[in-house]
């Protein structure tokens, strides 16, 4: 990839990492329009950009590029800002497609997710190495990626509280302390 691409271009045009993130990823580029109306409580623009098959929503905050903050917003009425940038989405996708079902954030935890996906997917690893090679980002640990999230998530999260605006009540956090 050279460094003038987005990433989203590279994974539009790299069908391997398109297929990885796409499942077990459950990232969809083609998803990016949110089933309700809402907004950021401190005005900050918000554009979704991608969405996965259970209605969830990926947005960018703010102004600017795939370095914007990037906050997730589920079809339940929860959300909560889950990268600073596109590349730390996709290594996030990358490394721990099951960060959705992950309540402790433990290496324990993480590591019994992992081998569920495992036993249905055992070609995981191969096909995760060769999207990322594809998209040229280098892949940290699982544990890091996933106190890279909760740090965003309860640290940073904390300014991008979203509301649903046909009646101003805010989403519940996703990610919670």
């Amino acid at each position: 990839m050279r460094l003038m691409d987005s990433l989203i271009t590279a994974v539009r045009e790299q069908d391997e990492a398109g297929r990885f993130l796409a499942w077990p990823g459950d990232f969809d580029l083609d998803r990016g329009d949110h089933v309700e109306e809402v907004h950021l409580a401190s005005g900050t623009t918000l554009e979704g950009f991608a969405g996965n098959g259970a209605g969830g929503t990926y947005f960018f905050c703010g102004e600017g590029g795939e370095e914007r903050p990037i906050l997730y917003a589920d079809s339940e009425g929860s959300a909560a800002l889950v990268a600073i940038g596109l590349p730390e989405l996709l290594r996030l996708l990358l490394v721990a497609p099951w960060w959705r079902d992950c309540q402790a954030f433990t290496e324990e935890e993480s590591r019994e997710l992992a081998a569920e996906y495992l036993d249905d997917m055992p070609d995981l690893v191969a096909r995760r190495d060769r999207a990322a090679a594809a998209l040229d980002l280098g892949l940290p640990d699982p544990a890091d990626v996933l106190a890279r999230l909760r740090e965003v998530a309860v640290g940073v999260g904390e300014n991008f509280v979203l509301i649903f605006t046909p009646e101003g009540h805010p989403y519940e956090p996703l990610i919670r302390n």
